[in-house]
């Protein structure tokens, strides 16, 4: 049992707890719906000092259901800030928990793994723990739980808008004329939408539960399979056949985080739950064919399981912390996938050829 000080909305919440590492970008953390089912601990001590706005969202639906910090979160200091981080997770129904040993708490999710918990803020510090202990113990965890339905789109969307600058805001559409990619939004985070149309593609962005032959109607030039929260083989179970169809007819197809995963499973490898996950903002990732070496930003607790992949599917790129899978191309196709958020501005600009190199292949 970890006990701080409650701050954001008053009420509780269950999910795994995980820990990001990242120093910058709790806003887009919370709203990633990769997160969602999760309390996300920050081990950068400083969270809430730069306050919200509205550019920094990452999506109109639920991310994390709440997080734990180090230090009280204090009133906001930044020329872009719109409102305080408490006041703001209250708006958003997101339970705060400050004031904990983050370091003790991180090192325990290392040894033991990701535990299910309840986070709880009663002002009056009034806990029925019994109850909430046994709120934790009945959840029945995401390892086989598909969340992608609950957090994509309902309908289909055509997408309008590019990557942000300072003292700019967000960039515009398209050129006249560019190729047609449908995203399936298994819980995408805006940026990358934003990302392929910097890199010369129109997008119209699709439910995760979109058949086939409504995604052939639009007429794609290339499919993207988005980032996701969830087990991936849960969500495989609608997504994967529509995958493997769109690979038996040749369709270019660029998958990130859970998009990746689905691909390997439709390519025949196998996906596993991660001991701890990666999570930051600061992974160095291999790429094998020049041994250049990235730095990612990270949201994941499943990975492509590198020992299960077929003959016909290279291994591109390997994480530097532990060896996990982090990307594969499928031979003879159009088609490739990572585990890692390129649209995240890690490095700063480490891997935004991903997105030039998927829409190159549309011509």
């Amino acid at each position: 049992m970890v006990w701080g000080r409650g701050f954001g909305a008053v009420g509780e919440a269950v999910g795994e707890v995980c820990f990001n590492t990242a120093m910058t970008g709790y806003q887009e953390v919370m709203t990633d719906p990769s997160y969602a089912g999760q309390i996300v601990t920050f081990t950068f001590p400083h969270i809430g000092n730069v306050g919200v706005n509205d550019e920094d969202l990452e999506s109109r639906v639920d991310g994390a259901v709440g997080c734990v910090v180090r230090e009280d979160v204090t009133l906001p200091s930044n020329f872009r800030s719109a409102g305080e981080f408490g006041d703001w997770l209250a708006a958003k129904g997101k339970v705060g928990l400050s004031g904990v040993d983050t370091r003790a708490l991180t090192r325990r999710i290392r040894l033991q793994g990701a535990p299910n918990a309840v986070i709880a803020h009663n002002p009056e510090g009034e806990f029925d723990i019994p109850v909430l202990i046994q709120r934790a113990q009945e959840w029945p965890g995401l390892e086989g739980m598909d969340l992608a339905k609950i957090v994509s789109r309902e309908i289909q969307e055509g997408w309008e808008g590019s990557t942000w600058e300072l003292g700019q805001g967000f960039g515009d559409g398209v050129g006249e004329a560019p190729p047609h990619v449908v995203a399936i939004d298994y819980g995408a985070k805006d940026n990358i939408f934003r990302n392929l149309v910097k890199a010369g593609a129109r997008v119209t962005v699709v439910p995760a539960e979109t058949s086939l032959d409504a995604i052939l109607a639009l007429e794609p030039a290339g499919v993207f399979l988005s980032n996701g929260p969830g087990d991936p083989a849960a969500t495989g179970e609608y997504a994967v056949p529509v995958i493997r169809s769109l690979l038996e007819r040749d369709v270019p197809i660029f998958g990130i985080c859970l998009g990746h995963q689905m691909l390997g499973l439709a390519a025949g490898a196998r996906t596993s739950k991660m001991h701890q996950g990666h999570r930051g903002a600061n992974h160095p990732v291999k790429r094998l064919d020049d041994a250049v070496v990235e730095i990612t930003s990270m949201n994941h607790g499943f990975a492509v399981d590198n020992q299960t992949l077929p003959e016909n599917v290279e291994e591109t790129h390997v994480s530097l912390f532990d060896g996990s899978n982090c990307g594969i191309s499928i031979k003879g196709k159009k088609a490739f996938g990572v585990q890692y958020h390129p649209e995240a501005s890690p490095g700063p600009q480490d891997s935004f050829y991903l997105f030039e190199k998927f829409v190159g292949m549309l011509a």
